[in-house]
């Protein structure tokens, strides 16, 4: 059941120039433009946006349920783009999705709906329940093979819908706002079966998503979608710390409204903690060893195994002097700022 599996190694998802417009003339809209990606085999891969940006129109075109206007999908090395309708269903086996809704058959026990991708692909009645249930215990449902789905709380209707998902042995698992309609806890479980399904299998795992909290709890790299385009993307680590886009900055600092609202003459700064330094009052400290306060306009940190990351926005005495002092101070603790202006979240 489990696949030989290392490193990350090549592309198995490959996307170039890939447009996708619906309707025509003044009537069309251009849902993706000029789309490039690249997919590693082996790797959990997020692709982010705020709603309407074109991510699940993205996610859909990587397994052509939506059929792209212009532009190749490279998938495991088939340009899905050129395959025949038979070609296609026989592909899609080896790049399943799921959804937020789960989509699961409510007339339907656990059991059968897992089996189904496998009745439709033609697998042996005795070997889809043994299957089944094998897929069952991976997602730690074994003792509900002959509930129906209106009895599962939504956690484990979303844990079926992998199950099934997993079924026909995919290369690849295209997640749609998967964790969406889920409560944190519930989220934070589903989010570490994903990371253990592709430890386990070696499955590549696509996750869509608007929270940038399910990127940074899973993910290795990301893309950043706005405005029907890839704004940004790269390793999850870096593109946190150092957004280069507006779209980037709105995401990772959800607060950064408050930056359109900056008043007094002080100038802000954007303090990162990536890590690198133990969890300890930063800004405390430095408020006390400069004999001055600052003005804190958002902050967004954790404590993840005694170390600090997150952002926080603040604004520091007008006074160029006592500043300077600061920003010396943060030096010397080694924590990374970057000044800040109003524009950057307009």
């Amino acid at each position: 059941m489990e696949r030989s599996f290392d490193t990350v190694s090549e592309s198995i998802i490959q996307i170039r120039n890939l447009t996708k417009t619906f309707g025509q003339g003044a009537d069309a809209v251009h849902a993706l433009e000029d789309i490039n990606l690249d997919i590693r085999q082996g790797e959990i891969f997020g692709i982010i946006g705020l709603s309407g940006a074109g991510k699940s129109t993205l996610v859909r075109c990587m397994n052509l349920l939506e059929r792209p206007t212009s532009g190749t999908v490279v998938v495991d090395g088939k340009d899905m783009t050129t395959l025949s309708e038979a070609e296609l269903r026989k592909a899609r086996q080896s790049i399943t999705m799921i959804f937020q809704s789960f989509n699961l058959l409510m007339q339907r026990t656990v059991l059968q709906n897992v089996c189904l991708p496998m009745a439709i692909s033609g697998v042996p009645k005795a070997r889809q329940k043994e299957r089944a249930l094998e897929l069952l215990e991976l997602v730690g449902l074994q003792d509900k093979a002959g509930a129906y789905p209106a009895q599962l709380s939504g956690g484990q209707k979303q844990r079926v819908a992998i199950a099934r998902a997993l079924a026909t042995d995919p290369k690849v698992l295209l997640c749609d706002e998967a964790t969406s309609a889920l409560d944190p806890t519930t989220t934070a479980s589903i989010l570490g079966l994903l990371k253990d399904l592709n430890q386990k299998l070696g499955v590549t795992v696509v996750v869509i998503t608007h929270q940038m909290s399910v990127i940074e709890e899973i993910c290795s790299r990301v893309a950043i979608i706005s405005e029907s385009r890839i704004v940004e993307s790269g390793e999850v680590s870096e593109v946190f710390r150092h957004p280069k886009t507006s779209a980037a900055r709105q995401l990772i600092i959800p607060g950064s409204e408050a930056a359109r609202n900056f008043t007094g003459k002080g100038k802000v700064y954007r303090i990162t903690f990536d890590g690198t330094t133990s969890d300890q009052p930063v800004v405390a400290g430095m408020v006390l060893a400069c004999g001055e306060p600052v003005n804190i306009w958002f902050a967004d940190t954790r404590d993840i195994e005694g170390k600090a990351y997150g952002h926080m926005l603040v604004q520091l005495p007008e006074s160029e002097v006592t500043a300077g002092r600061m920003l010396s101070y943060l030096d010397e603790v080694g924590v990374t700022y970057k000044e800040e202006s109003q524009d950057a979240y307009c």
